[in-house]
């Protein structure tokens, strides 16, 4: 026996829409904007807090790959437990939790502290992310108020990124790099506080086991698949190091799969990925997430250390990225109703080949105003038709019972491949920038300006790569995702858009 409140979102209930879902809408946005901030805050405050704690160069890259290895891997395992538990019950003890590891974090006195703090709301934010998602399914269940509803989330998740760098520039500048952990404290209390008042309790109805074979397994093979490639950017492609992780976590997920397949309560029931729209838009979340990294990335760190920009100059320059996502994901949501999922996606794909490509023309003294803000206002526009479209393509027509666990793979997937472009980008980019000093230096030890020519040719290497990434995904759009306009304004939840 369901409770009623469970009863209100499952597919097909004749019960009137929720007359709080918008105050809902806002209080999802809040506690989604909290993850995606503390996926960017941090990287502008990082030399100052690898200063304060005495980091080294080498494991400065531990403040961010603590928060991202938990994160990507427990994300299925974060989806599931709320669809079993209850979404609203599981978001709001995420929401605590990531409050207690960030006021750990903001206090840390040792690089041990803040590495294991960054772990810890990677933890949380595995449950969190997948619950907002969730959430947001089962409480707009009317197609056009769904889309309106996504292409909200959409602006969040897109533009929360850069929004983490302008604030992370202004605390790190202003306050202190502390306040880039402790300021999630009041955005969590006040997320917890709409939560209670304004979500309603959902959850699938459970019989059976919890499948914590396939669980661990899961979480195993990710967490391995995250970690191998992040040891590339340390080790050679040889090296065991590498390579021996990367076999581990391929042999690891094959069984996963076997397994999943026959196993009546798995953790990832394999019906959610024989939908080809579906799967489509966990494709291109991978490779959206493996080439978006580098404008993040190596933008930021144009700007710094070429450029010489202050934290917050370089942070505000991102401000248009955010402009963007918003008018992409406004614009693409009515797109979806005229010309269907399998327009708009391609589209906002091309879009970020053009921006990227744009970048990877960079120079030494390249001019803000005519390279940069368009590159990345073309990235932003197209990631805003992606982001809106693909996440309602991926959850329209999931099952009440599956909604965690869907939401949490389109989130893992663009994990996963923000993982591989961490790894697989730094490498080109260092790579790239080894051949050209040995090409043009003058002899003996490169002088500084050699030294940053051959840094910002590496970085041009990086955004063509990241375009390479992109055009990818739009050949596996145009393959997979078939949703038309027919489809967007007509089916109603519950049912396949196949």
């Amino acid at each position: 026996m369901t409770s009623p409140q469970t009863d209100l979102h499952k597919p097909g209930s004749t019960e009137a829409l929720d007359p709080k879902r918008w105050i809902a809408l806002l209080v999802i946005g809040i506690a989604q904007l909290m993850v995606i901030l503390d996926a960017t805050i941090v990287n502008i405050a990082l030399p100052d807090a690898a200063t304060a704690l005495g980091i080294s160069d080498a494991n400065r890259q531990w403040m961010v790959t603590a928060y991202a290895l938990p994160f990507g891997a427990l994300l299925l395992l974060g989806g599931r437990i709320g669809d079993y538990l209850g979404r609203k019950k599981v978001l709001m003890f995420a929401l605590g939790g990531f409050a207690v590891a960030s006021a750990l974090g903001g206090i840390a006195q040792n690089q041990a502290m803040l590495f294991g703090a960054r772990a810890l709301q990677g933890v949380f934010g595995a449950m969190l992310a997948p619950a907002t998602l969730a959430m947001l399914t089962v409480t707009f269940r009317d197609p056009k108020e769904r889309a309106k509803a996504f292409a909200v989330f959409g602006a969040i998740a897109g533009g929360g990124a850069a929004i983490g760098l302008v604030l992370g520039g202004l605390l790190t500048e202003y306050t202190s790099w502390r306040w880039c952990l402790l300021v999630n404290i009041p955005i969590a209390v006040v997320a917890i506080i709409g939560t209670w008042f304004y979500l309603h309790e959902s959850k699938a109805d459970r019989s059976g086991s919890y499948d914590v074979l396939g669980a661990l397994l899961g979480t195993a093979g990710l967490a391995m698949l995250v970690w191998g490639f992040n040891q590339a950017s340390s080790h050679p492609w040889a090296s065991f190091a590498t390579w021996g992780w990367l076999v581990g976590a391929i042999a690891i997920l094959v069984l996963f799969v076997w397994l999943e397949s026959r196993n009546e309560h798995a953790i990832l029931p394999m019906r959610i990925l024989r939908d080809r729209n579906r799967a489509g838009a966990y494709v291109v979340g991978l490779l959206v997430g493996t080439g978006l990294f580098a404008v993040f990335l190596f933008l930021t760190l144009y700007l710094q250390t070429v450029l010489l920009w202050s934290p917050v100059k370089s942070g505000v320059a991102f401000l248009p990225f955010s402009a963007g996502v918003i008018i992409g994901a406004g614009v693409g949501s009515q797109l979806v109703l005229k010309v269907g999922a399998k327009i708009v996606v391609p589209a906002g794909l091309l879009l970020g080949v053009a921006g990227l490509l744009w970048l990877s023309r960079l120079s030494l003294d390249t001019g803000y105003l005519g390279t940069i803000l368009p590159a990345i206002l073309l990235i932003s526009i197209g990631m805003g038709f992606i982001f809106m479209s693909t996440t309602n393509v991926a959850l329209h027509g999931v099952a009440t019972e599956d909604a965690g666990v869907a939401s949490a793979m389109v989130n893992t997937t663009q994990q996963i491949g923000g993982a591989l472009g961490t790894a697989l980008l730094s490498t080109f980019a260092v790579s790239a920038a080894t051949t050209y000093l040995i090409g043009h230096s003058s002899g003996g030890e490169p002088t500084p300006l050699e030294k940053a020519a051959a840094q910002v040719h590496g970085y041009g290497v990086a955004f063509v790569w990241g375009a390479v990434f992109f055009f990818v995904a739009a050949i596996a759009s145009v393959l997979l995702i078939n949703a038309d306009k027919t489809e967007a304004a007509t089916a109603e939840p519950g049912m396949s858009m196949v």
